[in-house]
């Protein structure tokens, strides 16, 4: 659905969902924004800024208070959009015993050690996800309440501006040619090892493969999450469907959103799997630590490889779009 012309019937049935959903969850999930906007703002009253990173220094109660109320707000915004329920799974190796810590860690002999986990109990310092929808942040929002990397433009949002800010984002410019990318890496380096030696510390959340697919591929790995040699979390996500699809794609941002609304129930489908952590010659090589946590997310996810990446993906965008500029532009 949203993808093609619709039956009289479906055209019908979608009208009426319009008219019945859409007023009221848009207006739902709009009350719970400003609710949260009004929490951020209460919780950065006389707080300094961290230097060169705009974000807010929240200790104490101001922090206990911007997270709490970040979880629960985002799972009430995923049951606004349909989210009704959640299944989650969390997955052990053979063998193993899970901890009762937020993160599932497991507790291995010397024999079961898995390719590339370590002996040792130990915490993430980053949250590595496959990206299918603008409806994920939500999901690790409610869960881990992760900072993330975002477009610079999402600081200068009404409301959201300072909800990425109270959410510890990094922000970076992707059009700009100019862009620091390994100044991007180092302040992404260095978050994910500060979360890594503080518990205190939001972790990361980080989608490896720099773009949003259907669901059912893996794009390669960027090697940035593993840059600062710790252990991650990887998780799985899925969006089951049956008339439209949650994943993002392809489809424009406000017209996927509309019809995201205008469904009765959506479905998401999490696999939560053990800490992985990096052997020593993956420490010494980003390149293979993103390749075998790769290879494990698709090999527990079911998930296809594919080669293509974003700037694939823009092609095959201005391709939808008509212009054909851009695919000869790839080409050449």
């Amino acid at each position: 659905m949203g993808r093609g012309p619709l039956r009289a019937a479906r055209r019908v049935e979608l009208y009426l969902r319009a008219a019945l959903l859409v007023p009221l969850r848009f207006v739902a999930g709009m009350l719970l924004l400003v609710a949260y906007y009004l929490v951020c703002r209460v919780c950065t009253l006389f707080v300094d800024e961290v230097a060169e990173e705009g974000r807010p220094r929240l200790r104490g109660w101001r922090r206990v208070a911007v997270v709490r109320a970040g979880q629960g707000l985002s799972r009430a915004m995923l049951f606004v959009f349909g989210f009704y329920w959640i299944r989650e799974t969390h997955r052990s190796y053979p063998n193993a015993e899970v901890s009762i810590e937020t993160f599932p860690t497991f507790s291995v002999s010397q024999h079961d050690v898995h390719q590339g986990q370590s002996e040792e109990l130990e915490l993430p310092g980053a949250i590595v996800s496959n990206h299918v929808s603008y409806v994920d942040i939500l999901y690790h929002m409610s869960v881990s309440f992760p900072s993330f990397v975002a477009k610079e433009s999402v600081s200068r949002l009404p409301l959201v501006g300072l909800i990425s800010k109270c959410l510890g984002c990094i922000f970076v410019q992707r059009e700009s040619k100019a862009s620091d990318s390994k100044g991007v890496s180092g302040a992404v380096t260095e978050r994910v090892q500060e979360a890594y030696q503080d518990k205190n510390s939001s972790m990361m959340l980080l989608f490896p493969e720099g773009t949003t697919t259907n669901g059912d591929y893996l794009l390669p790995f960027r090697t940035g999450a593993f840059l600062a040699r710790v252990p991650v979390q990887p998780v799985i996500l899925r969006y089951p469907y049956m008339m439209f699809s949650p994943a993002w794609d392809s489809m424009d941002g406000a017209r996927h959103v509309f019809l995201l609304l205008c469904q009765f129930v959506n479905y998401i489908e999490v696999v939560r799997l053990p800490v992985y952590c990096p052997s020593e010659q993956e420490k010494e090589d980003p390149k293979l630590y993103a390749n075998n946590v790769r290879k494990l997310i698709a090999t527990e996810g079911n998930l296809i490889f594919s080669n293509l990446g974003l700037a694939e993906k823009r092609v095959y965008h201005a391709a939808l779009n008509g212009n054909s500029r851009a695919i000869h532009q790839k080409d050449d």
